[in-house]
């Protein structure tokens, strides 16, 4: 098939190229509108308990007033000003009598009538400094509100110039992520983007070689977002869509480029200049590597799909559709585009950097030294490996379950602020107190009522439950509660109340809002019960593809074991970095003390193809290489010393879009996400694929290729060791 691919590209170039550039044209125009039509990130499981409280009550309901989505604090941080001179009232009461009605249908402050003594000392901080808001916004769901927020988001602040304002909330929250994710992904490619240009120019040793995987990574993100807006109007697709989009585009194009590059300046080399032979061969071997790596990632990305929570789904289909436009531009643009070029691809060569054929480098003779030695000695390589692997992924013994919340913005944030500033300045029980709702269907009479409330606050952590709303056969109690909501008396709490017998008359308790310890609870629930469903079907569906490309077992096996041996590295380093702290003296963030399960449940799914993706490209060189010699030994020293340049390469250049992403980041999750995938692509790229991966092969010997044995390829075009694998 790939043979026939690579005589059909060279054949029809030019159309294909032609086809290639409209569709870019008409894809950028069309998918310049996904901006306008993504959805809000919803993080909660659908059918989780805590979801249909919140339905529930939504529909029985509505958003009542005195449901706080936002806290306002109004400040003056000199001091002169308290809350019993006139300016600071008149301030305030400006600033929120501003609020539109369609956007907010309550609010509450220390001047509203009608509150008593006890209730108004709940407004106002002890040394009087400072008051709070609690305010009410319009809108069905969480989309809805979280609009209505941005809109009085700059409406609501005093305007004195004495006063500051600071603004919390589940949805003040949700905002700043969600802007902090563009504000991320903006200055990451402001960073990466020079660096990448430099370091293709390097790794390509040429100007026009160096810029065609840049092209390749923007036709694949054009095209994805073009594909990605057709999916709005069947499902839902946040921000972070668009951010795993452009990471992985990028990256993808620059890996996929470089090694069809890098093969067909090998095949121009070997076929004395013959562009349609050279392409044929590319196509033949870098390119069926290519596919097969393109379907390895694409199957650890339907991985997520498992995940019951909408903003996972979002991230499949966001990286789904990008990679299959990495395939597209590599196995059909790119190769037209080669042909086109023939021997121009080598043009504009600096000549401090310009390829010499046939000529063995400091690092190729480094390679062939570590691929001697890992082959002479394969235990004591294996073992030491095995034992770096085990030794990162130790601290998640220590795995402390967590949710992404206002402690994932930056201290200086208001969405941290404000929580620091409650806690400490007002007094306890406030109106924005966090809070626990129930929901009890059925009829439930005010004896039984309560009972049940009585119950519920003889629980530890448990602070004045009452009964909100109570309406035909549903009734809406809330609880209490102190401190943060993955803190383990809130979640002991959230279990404590569900293991209570429900009140006499009542149909179904549902405890939860949107929040809450409750959704915490139950998130994390949702995700480690979708965990080994998506860990299953990724590793059978990639067992099974592997065995189709290699006709082997072991090979497959090898590759998913080590596969999980290194994420779970990965995933140890992340804890050790980001729970305990170990990273704080690098990186700028707010030390949580917790991990939030699904954060690595997403990094799982995205790097397994990554980290599988280079071993794909060794694992083929030796196959390769063993199909024209039938020697184990040898097809592993070269398989290790033709890739580890290459590879090595690829992986530098995909660390840089990952680690500019980290790097950049000002939320916890952007800043996890990005360097988790970096530290999985680092130790993939050096001691699982220079290290255990060839040392494993090399103690199986002709068992890699059982049951059937690899036949010559008598089409192979055998390069020369010495000549540069740049």
């Amino acid at each position: 098939m790939f043979t026939w691919l690579g005589r059909f590209m060279y054949v029809r170039r030019r159309a294909v190229l032609a086809a290639a550039g409209l569709f870019a044209v008409l894809a950028g125009v069309w998918g310049s509108g996904l901006f306008g039509s993504m959805s809000t990130a919803v993080l909660s499981a659908p059918d989780s308990e805590s979801q249909r409280a919140i339905d529930l009550l939504q529909e029985s309901f509505g958003h009542p007033p005195g449901e706080v989505d936002t806290v306002a604090i109004f400040t003056d941080p000199t001091g002169d000003l308290t809350v019993d001179d006139r300016g600071f009232e008149q301030a305030v009461t400006a600033a929120l009598g501003r609020l539109p009605e369609s956007e907010v249908t309550f609010w509450s402050s220390y001047w509203s009538p009608g509150l008593t003594p006890a209730e108004r000392a709940g407004y106002v901080s002890q040394d009087r400094s400072a008051v709070l808001a609690v305010i009410t916004l319009r809108g069905e769901g969480q989309e809805e509100r979280l609009q209505a927020y941005g809109a009085i988001e700059g409406l609501v602040r005093a305007d004195d110039g004495r006063l500051e304002t600071y603004l919390a909330g589940g949805s003040t929250s949700r905002f700043h992520l969600e802007a902090q994710a563009q504000e991320s992904l903006a200055r990451a490619q402001l960073i990466s983007l020079p660096i990448l240009l430099v370091l293709l120019l390097v790794a390509f040793r040429g100007l026009v070689a160096a810029t065609v995987p840049l092209a390749l990574g923007v036709f694949a993100i054009v095209g994805s977002l073009g594909l990605l807006r057709v999916l709005t109007y069947l499902t839902d697709v946040s921000i972070y869509a668009v951010e795993i989009t452009t990471l992985l585009g990028l990256g993808l194009a620059i890996d996929y480029g470089l090694f069809l590059v890098t093969r067909f300046r090998r095949d121009l080399d070997a076929h004395d200049g013959d562009v349609a032979q050279a392409l044929v061969g590319t196509m033949r071997t870098a390119g069926r590597t290519v596919a097969l790596s393109g379907l390895v990632v694409i199957i650890g990305l339907c991985g997520l799909l498992f995940f019951p929570q909408p903003i996972s789904h979002s991230l499949a289909w966001g990286g789904i559709t990008v990679v299959l436009f990495n395939l597209i531009a590599a196995l059909l643009v790119l190769p037209a585009t080669l042909a086109v070029l023939g021997q121009r691809i080598n043009a504009l060569s600096p000549p401090w950097l310009r390829r010499r054929s046939g000529v063995s480098t400091r690092e190729d003779r480094a390679w062939a030294a570590l691929a001697r030695s890992v082959t002479r000695r394969p235990v004591p390589w294996l073992a030491g490996g095995l034992a770096v692997l085990a030794l990162a992924a130790a601290p998640l013994l220590s795995l402390q379950p967590g949710a992404t919340n206002h402690r994932y913005l930056p201290e200086d944030n208001e969405g941290q602020v404000v929580p620091q500033m409650v806690a400490e300045d007002f007094p306890a029980g406030g109106p924005s107190e966090s809070r626990v709702d129930i929901a009890v269907v059925g009829r439930v009479g005010e004896a039984a009522m309560r009972d049940y409330l009585s119950a519920i606050d003889r629980l530890d952590g448990a602070y004045e439950p009452v009964v909100n709303h109570a309406e035909g056969d549903v009734t809406w109690a809330t609880v209490g509660i102190r401190g943060e909501t993955d803190d383990a008396v809130n979640l002991q709490l959230i279990r404590d109340i569900r293991s209570l017998t429900a009140p006499e008359g009542a149909d179904e308790v549902l405890v939860g809002n949107d929040g809450s310890p409750a959704m915490t609870f139950d998130n994390t629930e949702a995700t480690t019960a979708a965990l080994p469903w998506a860990l299953g079907f990724v590793g059978l569906t990639t067992l099974a593809l592997l065995f189709l490309a290699f006709r082997s077992v072991l090979v497959p096996l090898k590759a998913v074991i080590v596969a999980l041996l290194s994420l779970g590295a990965s995933l140890g380093l992340i804890v050790w970095g980001f729970q305990q702290g170990n990273f704080q003296g690098l990186l700028d963030f707010y030390l949580v003390g917790t991990t939030d399960v699904w954060t690595l449940a997403i990094i799982i799914t995205i790097a397994f193809g990554l980290v599988t993706d280079y071993e794909m490209f060794l694992v083929h060189r030796v196959y390769e290489e063993f199909r024209a010699t039938g020697d184990n030994t040898r097809a592993i020293r070269t398989g290790l010393q033709e890739t580890g340049s290459v590879i090595t390469r690829a992986g530098l250049l995909m660390v840089v879009v990952l680690a500019s992403m980290g790097f950049s980041a000002s939320s916890l999750f952007i800043m996890t996400l990005g360097i988790g995938l970096t530290l999985c692509v680092v130790i993939d790229a050096t001691v699982v694929r220079s290290i255990v991966v060839p040392a494993a092969m090399q103690l199986l010997g002709r068992a890699n290729w059982w049951p059937a044995q690899p036949v010559p390829d008598r089409h192979r075009i055998r390069p020369s060791l010495s000549k540069e694998p740049s």
